[in-house]
């Protein structure tokens, strides 16, 4: 598909192009996330996302909210439909020994990783936004079109299954032996 730009939108063109090699990492590493860790997938679903806010590129007030939301609209229109899931294959880490500073990080990433491409889309979909967006849960049920009390509980059944698919996370990462939502901090007087 090749879009083309007039005359008075070659202004923005140049700012396009600006934000796409500024951001397009970041993007594709929440795409990536998004996914399940099938990066050709990824791509796909970021060049979709980009080619959607190029043809309303001058009427994008927040560019990057923009692609993002539509890196999600997508990912639940991926989910939502009756395909089946193809089966992803992904090598296994290796066994810790004598780590570096970076290595323990690593291992924590290929694993969790590969727990997150286990679960389904619209779990791991909840997880990427409140967790690697760090999105606020009105926020995610408004971006997903569903309930608080929907995000809430997705949350908790997927941190559950991801639990069960990944117990070798609870070594590498012990903060999520952490209950899902923190407890009040106490303020003195």
């Amino acid at each position: 598909m090749k879009v083309t730009m007039d005359a008075r939108d070659a202004g923005y063109e140049d700012s396009f192009r600006l934000f796409v090699e500024s951001r397009s990492a970041a993007l594709l590493r929440t795409a990536v996330l998004l996914s399940g860790g099938d990066r050709h997938a990824a791509e796909d679903l970021l060049q979709n996302a980009l080619v959607k806010a190029l043809g309303r590129w001058h009427r994008i007030d927040e560019p990057e909210a923009y692609v993002r939301q539509v890196l999600y609209r997508q990912q639940i229109g991926r989910w939502r439909l009756k395909w089946r899931r193809r089966e992803v294959s992904v090598s296994v880490p290796p066994e810790a020994g004598a780590a570096e500073d970076g290595a323990a990080a690593a291992e924590l990433r290929v694993v969790l990783r590969a727990a997150l491409g286990r679960l389904t889309a619209r779990q791991r979909t909840v997880l990427v936004l409140r967790y690697f967006e760090d999105l606020p849960e009105a926020e995610v049920a408004s971006l997903l079109g569903c309930s608080v009390g929907t995000v809430r509980s997705t949350t908790h059944r997927s941190l559950a299954r991801l639990r069960t698919l990944a117990p070798e996370l609870a070594a590498l990462a012990p903060e999520m032996d952490e209950p899902v939502h923190p407890r009040p901090v106490e303020v003195g007087p």
